[in-house]
């Protein structure tokens, strides 16, 4: 019977093995445990299965991702969320703010100041149809040598030309509103002809100085329902006057100081103009009426919202 006890020399070999075997195992098993995720090892990737991972190293593609050269298996993206250091992105909307309250639809418009205002003896000035460079620089100068707000009810055609005009309106305090875009007789309008109007010439004020007119005045005094209600849609308030200078007729600029001070008095509103004619006469008045009217004690103000 052959001896079937191994040589000493076979028990070496063996043990070798053995150990050789043994070793490759361990570095397999921990590089498996210790790679990125998502990359995985010959025992599989996560979500990638078994089959796929040994394809992987074998060097073929896999459902786990394609291998790279040399057989090394190409590194997947990270996912959303398998990073622990890295922050989620906040998925919850910011809370939205509650539109802006629209005035009541009036019947009539706002024709003097409020009793506070008026007992303070207060007064408006305001201006129609501009801008025009010609006159209105003019006023703007007049009304910054003493220090005055005034109101500026400005028609979109006229705005849309002279936008600087209407930026310096807002950066000197004054108020902006919407006299429509054309200075149409509203009555004679269709009301969507009304609504591009008074639209267009609030987007064009918007566009210009940031923010939309809060103040709609009707060109010639002509109102109707149909103004009330647009005008109350875009969050605007009717304002008339109360005294009117009648410039526009060009009386000549004594005339136009006279009437003003003669209809002067605690919450009136006073109706000028900037543009629409030859405004020469008013820009002239100013300069007399406006100090007359400080030194009788009365002070120009703005007309303050009425609560909606």
């Amino acid at each position: 019977m052959k001896n079937d006890e191994p040589t000493v020399g076979r028990r070496v070999l063996l043990r070798t093995a053995v150990f050789l075997g043994i070793a490759t195992a361990s570095g397999l098993l921990a590089s498996g445990e210790s790679g990125p995720p998502g990359t995985g090892a010959a025992g599989g990737t996560p979500g990638g299965g078994g089959a796929a991972g040994a394809a992987g190293a074998a060097g073929q593609p896999g459902p786990g991702g394609a291998a790279g050269p040399g057989g090394v298996r190409a590194v997947r993206p990270q996912t959303p969320g398998r990073t622990a250091y890295r922050l989620a992105p906040m998925t919850a909307e910011a809370p939205v703010r509650p539109p802006a309250a629209r005035p009541a639809v009036r019947t009539r418009p706002i024709l003097e100041l409020d009793p506070a205002a008026a007992a303070r003896s207060a007064m408006v000035l305001t201006f129609d149809d501009g801008p025009d460079p010609r006159y209105t620089p003019g006023i703007l100068d007049t009304l910054a040598r003493y220090g005055v707000r005034a109101m500026f009810f400005v028609c979109g055609e006229m705005a849309a030309e002279n936008p600087d005009l209407v930026r310096r309106m807002a950066a000197e305090g004054h108020l902006i509103g919407n006299h429509t875009w054309s200075h149409p007789l509203i009555p004679s309008l269709s009301r969507p002809g009304l609504a591009s109007e008074i639209g267009r010439t609030s987007e064009v004020v918007e566009k210009t100085v940031g923010a939309p007119p809060l103040w709609f005045r009707a060109p010639y005094g002509a109102w109707n329902r149909a103004a009330f209600e647009i005008g109350a849609e875009l969050g605007m308030e009717p304002l008339a006057w109360t005294v009117d200078s009648l410039d526009w007729t060009e009386p000549g600029a004594s005339v136009i100081v006279s009437r003003i001070l003669k209809g002067a008095g605690p919450g009136v509103i006073v109706l000028s103009h900037d543009a629409g004619g030859d405004r020469t006469q008013s820009v002239h008045a100013l300069g007399t009426y406006l100090p007359q009217l400080l030194a009788r004690g009365y002070r120009m103000t703005l007309p303050v919202l009425p609560p909606r």
